[in-house]
């Protein structure tokens, strides 16, 4: 135990010397528990706990204490503060690039010019993904300006990884804008492509090759090169949230080859997945129009009227979704029931993702205004249950205190403890009178002491259960001053949640509403095709019947 106790030891030292020694501006100056509080202060940040983050980073002294209190303050909305600890580092010694991609994030009042001047210094200062985020950023200023040959130049000057594809990626839908043919538009998703094969987060980078391949897809497709279009399609992993648009794409190309089975094909696995997912309405409809194309009249006209009840039942679907928005609130009925029963729906396989409730989520989620009213919620309710669970603990504590309260006023009568020291007073000295050996009357003397200091604490009793009762209202007059701020905190808590979860709704039945609209577009265009094959179907039958 001695030995396991000192390796505890040891290897504790060692850890806090060790992120000493990586976090510069911390080796210096920096004790074991200060070390430790910074630790503290990151991990809570990592974990969205800005309020732990901020009370470990209080008393920041060090560089890497006031980075981490500055983010804290970002993240809770102390944009001031925070930008007055940003400008502090800009000027210090270890971070001035990472402090300088904070500030550019910050809006400002003089606008692009300071942003780009903050972008440059971290371009300049920051190393790693910081530099290749700024960097981005500074290409995406360029090519917003319309000076794409400029922005081509900073990418240039990237690392090949995540930042650098996502710019060349923006940098191909503008030439595809541009340019009647696509010869810029799909060297720069070639490019992208292997720029995002470099980056160190594996799942990230199969997700933007999804969609960079999609894209070089339908560009090829928009300018009749088909087998280029196949191509590139036919390489999007089957697992991923772009394969029902690549399905769909690749059906499409497929069809204008000429190979309307394969085409089928395709089509019949793309709706496989929610409509909700791009791709996947037009594949039930191209269906329909693959076996009018290969001269299946029949199997046409069945494939429409399937792609129609799909549609019919999808807007039940919705109805009930919007009424479970206005019943339970959107949080409850598209966030929180979107979530496996056995785990969340973020760490679920990919077959929770075909859900229609989760694929909706998926989407709506999209939208910048969404997923930060997703966040606000989410974050208040916590914040919520957090103050209820402190409220909770401060009442147990109060009772605790109230337990330990003697009755107002009362005093402690000390006479029936001194009769009974008397008493064993007088034996003591009726023993004492006998003839008794050196060791007893050592033994008496003693005893004689235990019943003085006895006799004295009883006459100090009283004047101690006072004292300690006047610390215990003390510190019961402090909970119910904690109890009253956490109070008011949550009521201004529920409040803002109230707003923020009105927000939400409003944002989810919006966004529902337009997701029916698509639905009754898609039905309207099947019944439209069902219409003209019966048309044709009985133009046929009259041709036939002329003599």
């Amino acid at each position: 135990m001695v030995v396991l106790a000192k390796l505890r030891k040891v290897s504790t030292r060692f850890a806090l010397s060790l992120t000493a020694a990586l976090i510069p501006g911390l080796a210096s100056g920096g004790s074991d528990l200060a070390s430790l509080h910074l630790g503290l202060a990151q991990f809570a940040l990592d974990t969205h706990e800005p309020a732990a983050a901020l009370r470990y980073t209080r008393n920041a002294t060090t560089e890497a204490e006031r980075l981490v209190r500055a983010k804290a303050l970002l993240v809770t909305g102390s944009h001031q503060e925070a930008e007055r600890l940003l400008k502090e580092l800009i000027e210090g010694q270890y971070y001035r690039g990472q402090a300088a991609l904070l500030l550019a994030e910050l809006p400002t009042d003089s606008g692009d010019n300071k942003t780009r001047e903050y972008l440059e210094t971290a371009a300049k200062r920051a190393s790693g993904s910081d530099r290749q985020k700024a960097l981005y950023r500074l290409a995406e200023i360029e090519r917003e300006a319309g000076h794409t040959d400029r922005a081509g130049k900073v990418l240039a000057s990237m690392e090949p990884g995540y930042w650098a594809a996502l710019g060349y990626m923006n940098i191909a839908a503008d030439y595809g804008r541009q340019d009647r043919t696509p010869s810029r538009a799909l060297v720069a998703l070639r490019v992208a492509l292997a720029m995002s094969e470099e980056d160190v987060d594996s799942q990230r980078s199969q997700e933007l090759r999804s969609r960079l391949l999609v894209r070089a897809g339908y560009l090829a497709y928009d300018h009749g090169d088909y087998e280029k279009a196949i191509g590139f399609l036919e390489k999007i992993p089957l697992e991923s949230y772009s394969t029902s648009h690549g399905l769909y794409l690749h059906g499409l190309a497929l069809s204008a080859s000429g190979n309307q089975r394969a085409a089928m094909q395709s089509w019949h696995r793309a709706k496989k997945y929610p409509l909700a997912y791009p791709g996947v309405a037009n594949a039930w409809l191209g269906t329909g129009r693959g076996y009018d194309l290969a001269g299946y009249l029949g199997q046409a006209g069945e494939a429409y009227l399937a792609a129609n009840a799909s549609y019919e039942s999808e807007r039940v679907t919705l109805r009930k979704l919007a009424d479970q928005i206005r019943q339970k609130g959107a949080y409850q009925a598209l966030v929180l029931d979107a979530r496996n029963s056995e785990a969340q729906w973020f760490l679920a396989d990919n077959r929770t993702l075909t859900q229609p409730r989760t694929a909706y989520l998926i989407r709506f989620i999209e939208q910048h205004a969404a997923q930060a009213a997703v966040n606000r919620v989410a974050e208040l309710r916590e914040m919520r249950q957090t103050l209820n669970q402190r409220e909770d603990s401060l009442a147990v504590f109060r009772g605790a205190i109230s337990e330990r309260l003697g009755p107002v006023g009362h005093n402690v009568d000390g006479g029936p403890f001194n009769e009974d020291i008397e008493v064993l007073v007088q034996r003591l000295a009726n023993l004492k009178a006998r003839t008794i050996s050196p060791a007893q009357q050592e033994a008496l003397k003693g005893v004689a002491r235990t019943l003085a200091d006895l006799k004295a604490s009883v006459g100090r009793l009283d004047g101690r259960l006072k004292k300690k009762d006047r610390k215990l209202n003390e510190l019961m007059t402090r909970t119910d001053h904690a109890l009253e701020r956490i109070r008011t905190v949550r009521r201004t808590a529920d409040a803002l949640l109230s707003r923020a979860e009105s927000e939400l709704d409003e944002l989810a039945l919006a966004y529902v509403e337009e997701q029916d609209h698509r639905m009754a577009f898609a039905l309207d265009r099947t019944e439209q095709q069902i219409a003209h094959l019966y048309e044709y179907l009985a133009l046929e039958n009259l041709e036939r019947g002329q003599p």
